[in-house]
């Protein structure tokens, strides 16, 4: 967060150097208790500059949800693959360089995978999909070496897996059929 003295740059353009935040991509801002001003959003609503500084105190929340901004997103049209490559990849980095690496588990997936789209067809599903097939990588100590998880997943498998990590309360619209993404663990092991 900036402080209020600080110069501000329009956050909804692509104009070489603003940060091109896409409103849209970021559901808390729909909500009045996220709304400015509001402690909520005060401390739960960070940006990037106080993820890595958090990162680089090994003082984060253990659940942390990150989307780049418009430049880095990936998404076609108006970013690039190369880029959010890159920016993820130091992000996975720096990460691993923390104390915070020894107990971590980043999935990283995409909405619109760079535009890159699956060559099969997606299976048969209800309203809300399945749609077609995104990637889903974990970095993680836990994670199985070199190991490719065929098990079908959605995006509640995230919550899925945060809801059976933190023996939370199952939260209503996680599909109860979807996997909970822990076949692509080695927890023990």
């Amino acid at each position: 967060m900036q402080p209020p003295e600080a110069p501000r740059k329009v956050i909804a353009t692509r104009a070489d150097g603003a940060p091109y935040f896409v409103t849209h991509h970021q559901p808390f801002n729909y909500f009045a208790r996220f709304a400015p001003g509001t402690a909520d959003r005060e401390q739960h609503l960070k940006d990037y500059t106080a993820l890595v500084a958090g990162i680089e105190r090994g003082e984060i929340p253990q659940v942390v949800f990150y989307k780049p901004q418009g430049t880095l997103n990936q998404h076609p049209g108006y970013a690039d693959v190369l880029s959010g490559d890159i920016h993820i990849a130091e992000l996975v980095d720096k990460i691993k360089s923390s104390p915070l690496w020894a107990t971590s588990a980043i999935v990283i997936t995409y909405d619109e995978n760079g535009g890159f789209w699956d060559h099969a067809p997606p299976p048969k599903g209800d309203r809300w999909g399945p749609g077609t097939r995104i990637p889903a990588i974990i970095i993680s100590p836990y994670a199985k070496r070199g190991y490719v998880d065929h098990t079908p997943y959605d995006t509640t498998s995230i919550i899925k897996l945060i809801t059976k990590r933190f023996a939370l309360e199952p939260l209503p619209g996680a599909r109860s059929n979807a996997g909970d993404m822990t076949a692509a663990f080695a927890f023990g092991n």
